[in-house]
């Protein structure tokens, strides 16, 4: 049961500083003005927003993983889940020939494997802390 405390602890940080991060880059490129848009490159518009966005959902979910409550492991795997759609989407505008920068798949590829990990790691240590107290009301 440590251990669990411990990885979720850890998971919780990673998502909440990846949604720091995330809110703090994204927010340069929309809001730094026109020098910042240009320093991005060809970025995407919907990608960006998205992330954007999705940096205080990942907040959101690190401080419900630091609190053990059972919803944060659904929201990361709504996070996960809209992720992956978001790359999917992003997948079809490079395929539709539309401009992008190589970082955007690295960086669309981390996110949706980090968000896949988080959302595994929260359902097993917070479905394990379920079972223990389960055990614990049945004595």
């Amino acid at each position: 049961m440590r251990n669990n405390r411990f990885g979720i602890r850890v998971t919780s940080l990673v998502a909440v500083g990846f949604g720091l991060l995330t809110i703090k880059e994204g927010g340069v490129t929309l809001f730094g003005g026109e020098a910042a848009q240009v320093s991005a490159g060809n970025y995407v518009p919907f990608v960006l927003w998205f992330n954007f966005l999705a940096g205080f959902a990942y907040v959101i979910a690190g401080i419900g993983l630091w609190l053990r409550r059972h919803w944060a492991a659904w929201l990361a795997t709504v996070i996960a889940t809209a992720t992956a759609f978001a790359f999917t989407a992003f997948g079809a505008h490079v395929y539709a020939g539309g401009a992008y920068e190589i970082r955007t798949v690295i960086a669309m590829s981390v996110r949706t494997l980090v968000w896949l990990m988080i959302a595994f790691i929260s359902w097993r240590a917070l479905s394990c802390r379920r079972s223990v107290i389960a055990a614990r009301e049945v004595r």
